[in-house]
C-alpha cells in the first residue's frame, strides 16, 4: 500500500508541475506580442551634415601660430615693458661660465686663497675656479656662496607669465671614484 501512495503522490506532483510550467510563459509571450504591435516606433530622422569648406593656410611671412618663436616674441615685448627689479641686464658682456648650463658642471674640489673659498668646477674635461660673486650658468646665475660641500647659486628666470623670479640652485661636491672605494 505504501508503494501505491508513493506512486500516487509522484503522479499528483507531476500533474501540478506540468500545469504550472507552460501556461505562464504563453501568457507573457502573448502580452509581449500585443505590446509590440500597439507601440509605435519613433525614430527621428538624422539631419543632413553641413558641407565643409576647407581653407588653405597662407603663412606668407607671418610667424607660425604653434611656433616657439611666437611665444618668445611675446615674452620679449612683455620683458621690454617690465620694470621688475630682478630683470637681468641683457646688454652686459657674458662671462665664460655663463655659456654652459649648470647640469654640465660638477664640483670636484675646493681651494682656499687667503680667506676666500674657490670651488673647482669640472666642465667636460676642463677645471675652472669660481668664487662668490661670479656669474655662472645660462639662467643669469650668480654664485652666492662656496662651501666644502657645495656651490650655492641664485638664478633669475622667467616664469610662465613672463615675470622674472629668483631660483636657488646648488652644485654639490662629487666624490671621486678613487675615494669612494
Amino acid at each position: 500500500m505504501t508503494r501505491l501512495i508513493k506512486t500516487a503522490a509522484l503522479a499528483l506532483a507531476a500533474a501540478v508541475l506540468a500545469g504550472c510550467g507552460d501556461s505562464d510563459v504563453r501568457e507573457v509571450q502573448q502580452w509581449m506580442d500585443e505590446t509590440r504591435k500597439n507601440t509605435p516606433v519613433r525614430v527621428k530622422p538624422l539631419t543632413e551634415p553641413k558641407t565643409f569648406i576647407p581653407l588653405a593656410y597662407q603663412a606668407g611671412g607671418a610667424i607660425e601660430p604653434f611656433s616657439q618663436d611666437k611665444l618668445l616674441a611675446e615674452l620679449a615685448r612683455t620683458d621690454a615693458r617690465s620694470d621688475n627689479p630682478l630683470k637681468p641686464d641683457t646688454e652686459r658682456r657674458k662671462e665664460l661660465l655663463e655659456t654652459f648650463p649648470l647640469d654640465t658642471m660638477q664640483m670636484v674640489g675646493l681651494l682656499q686663497k687667503g680667506s676666500v673659498n674657490h670651488a673647482l668646477l669640472q666642465i667636460d674635461r676642463q677645471v675652472h675656479q669660481v668664487r662668490a660673486g661670479q656669474r655662472i650658468g645660462q639662467n643669469f646665475g650668480v654664485v652666492t656662496g662656496v662651501t666644502e660641500q657645495a656651490v650655492v647659486i641664485r638664478e633669475v628666470v622667467q616664469d610662465a607669465t613672463g615675470d622674472w623670479v629668483e631660483r636657488m640652485s646648488k652644485l654639490e661636491l662629487q666624490e671621486s671614484k678613487e675615494t669612494a672605494k
